[in-house]
């Protein structure tokens, strides 16, 4: 049985993921934000927070596909 604070992380990641999608970046990262309250340790928030805040100082091209691609290791 899932708990209702990882629901609560699910639905928070699920709504960042959709702006993300849509190049919303500066407002999906504020719900992978909040899944990361609920939970410091959920490892999807983490990474797309980090992506977010990539994609808002340097935006991806118009035609981007959703793609992350990895530019250092």
């Amino acid at each position: 049985m899932i708990s209702e604070e990882k629901k609560r992380v699910l639905d928070l990641f699920a709504r960042g993921r959709k702006l993300y999608k849509l190049m919303q970046f500066e407002e999906a990262q504020k719900y992978f934000a909040q899944a990361l309250k609920v939970d410091p340790d959920d490892g999807p928030s983490k990474v797309y927070l980090a992506r977010c805040k990539h994609y808002i100082e340097s935006p991806p091209p118009e035609d981007w596909d959703g793609v992350f691609v990895m530019t250092s290791k």
